[in-house]
């Protein structure tokens, strides 16, 4: 999970490099077509003419609907921000995808997760400066940190019943046709030079959410969500050394608090192989919590 994660800043300033050519909703498509391109040879040879997951088919289409559409609204903010700057506000999702794990997954929460977790969303608040002017880059990433949450969820339902090829493969076939409409509109046909850059745009793409899918297999919602915070950690990297964006004081702060918050998370796995964690106890009834 945490390779996938910092694969992804990569495929991020890739996309925002090209979208200074190309429209966010060809970039898209492009991303899923040429990750299809490379995926789907691979899983016929490997799984023949069952390479399509047969087992909870509504998870597998929901997980993708909505990574196409947080990828979509990701994309469309990255072309207007930077990339620390989307990033961060982009974390709601991690934040969000826990409480529904406990909802609808029935999964725990523990002490030193539930402290990384808050942790990692105040680095991502101050990073995000709340109270100043918002962007409307800025919203369409939290629009997409919201699918993104929606996404880890339907992705852990889905990947326990399935084979790591098949959940990859349906979400790239799939992604791609759902895309195929609004790449037609806006159509911008690569050049030589530049299709390169497509072709890692989808490649790494596809290997980042195949590790993802893989991490969903052997650990809960939960445990891994922290981990996309080092997402944000490559982001500020790549914007400096690829487009100037220099990070500011408060962005240096809020990275090292998703840092420890990243530190507890591991330290809570070996915690929890030795003896089990005491979970969180319930407020007592007349509590009141502030949302």
């Amino acid at each position: 999970m945490a390779l996938a994660m910092l694969l992804i800043p990569i495929v991020d300033g890739i996309a925002k490099y090209l979208s200074a050519d190309y429209s966010p909703f060809f970039l898209s498509w492009a991303r899923y077509a040429v990750a299809s391109a490379i995926v789907l040879p691979a899983a016929a040879i490997l799984r023949g003419r069952h390479f399509l997951p047969r087992e909870r088919r509504k998870s597998h289409v929901a997980r993708t609907v909505c990574l196409v559409a947080a990828m979509t609204l990701y994309f469309l903010s990255i072309a207007r921000i930077p990339l620390a700057t989307a990033v961060s506000a982009y974390f709601v999702g991690p934040i969000i995808a826990v409480a529904l794990s406990v909802v609808i997954l029935k999964e725990r929460v523990t002490r030193r997760r539930f402290v990384s977790l808050v942790l990692g969303f105040v680095g991502a608040l101050i990073i995000l400066r709340p109270g100043t002017v918002i962007e409307p880059g800025i919203l369409l990433a939290l629009g997409a940190g919201l699918f993104f949450a929606l996404y880890l969820v339907a992705t852990r339902h889905a990947s326990t019943a399935s084979d790591l090829s098949e959940t990859l493969t349906f979400q790239c076939v799939v992604g791609t046709i759902l895309l195929t409409p609004q790449a037609l509109l806006s159509w911008s046909t690569p050049t030589w030079e530049d299709l390169t850059f497509f072709v890692g745009l989808g490649g790494l793409s596809a290997a980042s959410h195949g590790l993802a899918i893989a991490a969903f297999r052997f650990a809960d919602v939960l445990s891994l969500s922290p981990l996309v915070y080092l997402e944000l950690i490559g982001a500020v990297f790549i914007g400096y050394f690829a487009f100037n964006e220099v990070p500011q004081g408060p962005s240096i702060v809020g990275a090292a608090l998703i840092v420890v918050a990243g530190y507890l998370l591991l330290n809570s796995h070996t915690r929890m192989s030795k003896r089990p964690e005491k979970p969180l106890e319930p407020l007592p009834l007349g509590s009141h919590t502030k949302s």
